[in-house]
């Protein structure tokens, strides 16, 4: 091989590796940024940067085929009275009042366009979209969980409502939108 082509080809190689490089950095910088404390989560749970960036990007093109949809305003008031009624039968019976809210994050996730027949599954897909929010979902439904063995006392059960509360009112929306500029003024 002549000395020129070697240079165009080591010229090539060096393009393609430093092109294959940024993409890899923005595309790293896309998920850190979209999934938040979640991407945290992820690398830390896989044990490795690459599978859960992969596992990350799944998510996003999973969730992207679904059917998610905003709530109705009349049913967005059903589900914040549903929710008002579980909070006021916690004071009487903490355990059932995690299990109904638990059963009611189901309705609205299966209403809003989630599917929601595995915890994981679901907790992943409501990563994409709820990243701030989705581990407080799997810390209430662990407490749920320990619950059922018999580990979990009254306080735990509040801490999961707290949990379960919080990706409540991301689901439904009941947080009050920032003002814009005009708004603010």
């Amino acid at each position: 091989m002549n000395e020129t082509l070697l240079i165009v080809l080591a010229v090539v190689a060096v393009a393609a590796v430093a092109g294959w490089l940024y993409f890899q950095k923005r595309r790293s910088d896309h998920l850190r940024s979209q999934f938040g404390s979640e991407y945290d989560h992820e690398v830390e749970a896989k044990g490795d940067r690459r599978k859960a960036e992969a596992e990350l990007a799944d998510r996003e093109k999973r969730v992207k085929k679904l059917d998610i949809r905003p709530l109705e305003p009349s049913v967005k008031e059903g589900f914040i009275e549903r929710w008002r009624d579980v909070q006021a039968r916690f004071v009487d019976d903490p355990p059932r009042a995690v299990a109904d809210a638990d059963a009611l994050l189901g309705e609205v996730l299966r209403t809003r366009g989630y599917p929601v027949a595995d915890f994981d599954q679901r907790a992943g897909d409501i990563s994409v979209d709820h990243p701030n929010v989705v581990e407080n979902y799997r810390a209430g439904h662990e407490i749920a969980v320990k619950h059922e063995r018999g580990d979990a006392g009254t306080e735990d059960l509040r801490q999961a409502m707290i949990h379960y509360r919080s990706l409540f009112d991301d689901l439904v929306e009941t947080t009050p939108a920032e003002p814009s500029g005009e708004e603010a003024r």
